[in-house]
């Protein structure tokens, strides 16, 4: 099961709230092809509840078990997958390796106040020591980043990924059931009635207004892309105009290149700089030969997830991407 860090930390905070002990369980070194990265998240409650993942479910029986039979009083670091015998019995792919920090909640308000700071989509750093078990959180930079020296633990938690489709046509519907599937939330835009209407996937926001007052108001930050799929310049250029001066991780457009080097001349009467009408991706999508909707929906989203792994990738953050090292991943 992956859940994003509000998820963790709010069920921990419900838990702790109704006297119940919680592990909180953090991957904090992997080698190989672990599957998931260091930072991933996992709360386990006394009474066997738990939710996160830290190894895309091939670990979390057994730490639940762990944990069951005797609930740790001081953090403390475990392996997984160091033999090739454990790399089979616990799932891990080819060799992959990792090392987990589980440590006892002592403080309910650190986690109350990451809580209400990843709910306004803000960024905070938890500090971990590992021989005290006193975590503090403090404001993320934009530079912070995750790091572990086997005494102090530090871990940037922050807000889930989200894409924006503007346009609520075919393609949007392919699109916004990919992602969410991809550990995405999904919002949609687009003020024409006859769509709107026929919209049916419930788990994707439809948002009201026009394009750019719903960007507006939905507010784009690092953790965010955006694309435009409806295919009309008067509700595409819209959002591409607020779109293309947020700090927005991707930016793309459908069209052909045809119709993408119009649509730049188009933006370039408005107030936006080279560099970020640069910034849109246009055709968005990586090339597969995409015909169908869906196969289009696929390219497009595969361009999404390619940018979003690359903002994630461990110790290769330049600014840019530090931006959104707190983005659950």
């Amino acid at each position: 099961m992956n859940s994003s860090d509000l998820d963790v930390l709010e069920n921990a905070l419900a838990w702790l709230g109704e006297g119940v002990r919680v592990a909180l369980v953090t991957v904090v070194e992997t080698w190989g092809s672990a599957p998931r990265p260091v930072g991933s998240l996992l709360a386990v409650a006394e009474d066997g509840r738990f939710v996160g993942s830290v190894s895309g479910g091939c670990i979390e029986e057994h730490l639940v078990a762990r944990l069951d039979r005797e609930f740790p009083d001081k953090p403390y670091t475990t392996s997984y997958g160091v033999s090739a015998d454990e790399a089979r019995r616990f799932g891990l792919p080819c060799g992959g390796t990792m090392v987990v920090a589980i440590e006892p909640i002592l403080d309910a308000e650190g986690i109350a106040r990451s809580v209400e700071e990843i709910r306004n989509r803000r960024r905070v750093v938890r500090t971990l020591d590992m021989a005290s078990g006193v975590a503090t959180v403090t404001e993320a930079g934009r530079d912070d980043k995750f790091g572990f020296d086997g005494k102090v633990l530090r871990n940037v938690v922050g807000p889930n990924w989200r894409l924006v489709i503007v346009g609520a046509g075919h393609l949007a519907r392919y699109l916004a059931r990919m992602a969410l599937m991809l550990d995405f939330s999904v919002y949609v835009t687009d003020p024409r009635l006859e769509y709107r209407a026929q919209w049916d996937v419930p788990d994707a926001v439809l948002l009201e207004g026009m394009p750019d007052d719903a960007i507006l108001a939905l507010g784009i930050d690092a953790c965010t892309a955006v694309v435009t799929t409806a295919h009309d310049p008067k509700v595409d250029d819209m959002a591409l105009l607020e779109a293309l001066k947020s700090d927005a991780f991707y930016i793309g457009a459908l069209g052909s290149s045809r119709t993408s080097a119009k649509r730049r001349i188009r933006l370039e009467l408005f107030d936006l700089t080279p560099a970020q009408i640069d910034r849109l991706r246009a055709p968005a999508g990586i090339p597969i030969g995409s015909h169908t909707p869906a196969e289009i929906a696929l390219s497009m989203l595969a361009e999404v997830v390619a940018r979003r792994s690359a903002l994630i990738a461990a110790g290769k953050a330049p600014a840019e991407k530090s931006a959104a090292a707190g983005c659950v991943s």
